[in-house]
């Protein structure tokens, strides 16, 4: 893109206040400028303008009722193991992980992938992930090919740390990075803002922003030339979530579903999840904060919490449910930020208050649109333990000590106490669950 086409599209847009200090601007910072413009579509900036028009909207979640979330067990459990094992030997299972996060919040200075979360080795998130998709790989005999979405913020360090560490032992050509997009923030007006006199303060687009992505970067068409059937969606802060579990897949397959959801009980009737209810034949996912004090206490029959499920996003999509939505457009959330902003003399300052807008799509917004959508339980002390925090709850000491927890009763299943006082740590790929421990301590006790 060169000047002129950057201030015929600003213009047709009424933005051409974004050249403004272009006179001002040496070669190279011209060049970056007209390269922000050139990733800015005209079509985003009318959805983003029309959402701030609109405002932010709160849905009426009171007719909302809890869906049915089935719990899976003997007979049940067994052929949904056995379909969802089928799948993964027919090569028919991707995985999708969403890592555009920095660690900025941990302390750390890098993609949140490379935080160091091993209890023994230090291993980083990255890791667990990947070597939990190799152990699959290894025990069905079939690929799943591994698609990252990064940011243009850590996209480049975290190729390297798959570089760096020979891609934690997965064949390259399986391991497929993709970015997802970037929005201009705008002000309430609908200005765009620039933070710097040439340049555009820019924010990811969501995790929602994975359905374009997906299509723009080529790796839905990839996954289609694969043969891929079912994918399994989980974010980067979550070294417990079980990948490609064959009871989820399994499940996901025998229901026809497009849309599949595995939810844990909440830890507290406010604990801070998104929430799927029924709408009478759809399902929505409900924010906490949508919720009334008698929804988050209300109880049932059993005496249990009447909203008991929450989803820590983990996710099976129809391949073709994916493609389908892809190039549909998504509602777009709000998000009033304090935004570095320069002046009309180009003076850059820092507000004290908010005064620009983000904004986001969401990925669970495509619930209502699937023609089946499944739900299914597991114990949060099983799959759930995020990195999200310094310190507290969700943070890496606690995630350290659920993984090793889980280790733990994992050889207690096969006769085994280790000590709560002996760190421990498993490599995924020598023993995805306990069924591995056993059959290796099998082959030690032949020895």
């Amino acid at each position: 893109m060169n000047y002129a086409e950057a201030e015929k599209m600003l213009k047709k847009c009424g933005q051409e206040h974004v050249l403004a200090f272009w006179k001002k601007l040496n070669k190279t910072e011209r060049a970056a400028l007209l390269e922000q413009i050139a990733k800015i579509e005209p079509k985003s900036l009318a959805y983003c303008r029309e959402a701030l028009e609109k405002g932010a909207e709160v849905p009426d979640s009171s007719k909302g009722k809890a869906p049915k979330v089935a719990v899976l067990k003997g007979k049940k459990l067994a052929e949904a193991v056995a379909a969802g094992e089928k799948e993964l030997k027919a090569g028919r299972v991707a995985a999708l992980l969403v890592a555009g996060g920095q660690g900025s919040r941990l302390g750390y200075d890098g993609p949140k992938g490379c935080f160091s979360i091993g209890p023994v080795t230090g291993a980083p998130l990255f890791y667990f992930h990947a070597r939990k998709i190799l152990a699959r790989t290894i025990r069905y005999g079939a690929t799943i090919p591994f698609y990252v979405m990064t940011s243009e913020a850590n996209n480049e360090a975290t190729v390297k740390c798959f570089e760096e560490n020979d891609y934690f032992g997965l064949n390259p050509k399986d391991v497929f990075f993709f970015t997802q997009g970037m929005w201009p923030g705008m002000t309430q007006d609908g200005k765009i803002i620039l933070d710097k006199p040439g340049h555009v303060f820019m924010s990811p687009d969501g995790h929602g922003g994975l359905l374009a992505a997906l299509k723009r970067s080529g790796a839905l068409a990839d996954m289609k030339k694969r043969g891929i059937k079912s994918v399994f969606f989980f974010q980067v802060d979550n070294p417990l979530v079980e990948i490609a579990d064959p009871a989820f897949i399994g499940y996901h397959v025998m229901n026809k579903s497009e849309y599949s959801l595995k939810l844990c009980a909440k830890r507290e009737p406010k604990e801070k999840v998104g929430m799927p209810m029924q709408f009478g034949k759809t399902f929505r996912m409900v924010e906490y904060t949508e919720m009334t004090d008698e929804q988050c206490n209300r109880k049932g029959k059993d005496g249990k919490l009447y909203f008991l499920y929450g989803s820590p996003a983990i996710h099976v999509f129809d391949r073709a449910f994916l493609d389908r939505e892809a190039s549909q457009p998504m509602p777009i959330h709000l998000a009033f930020k304090k935004i570095p902003v320069v002046d009309a003399k180009g003076n850059v300052s820092k507000p004290s208050e908010p005064n620009g807008y983000k904004f986001e799509k969401f990925i669970f917004d495509v619930l209502p649109k699937a023609k089946v959508a499944s739900f299914l339980a597991f114990e949060q002390k099983e799959e759930f333990s995020p990195v999200k925090n310094a310190e507290g709850g969700d943070s890496p000491a606690s995630c350290r000590a659920d993984m090793q927890a889980k280790w733990r009763r994992w050889f207690a299943e096969v006769g085994v106490t280790v000590p709560e006082s002996m760190p421990i740590e498993i490599d995924p790929a020598y023993a995805v669950d306990s069924s591995d421990l056993k059959s290796i301590g099998i082959c030690l006790g032949a020895e």
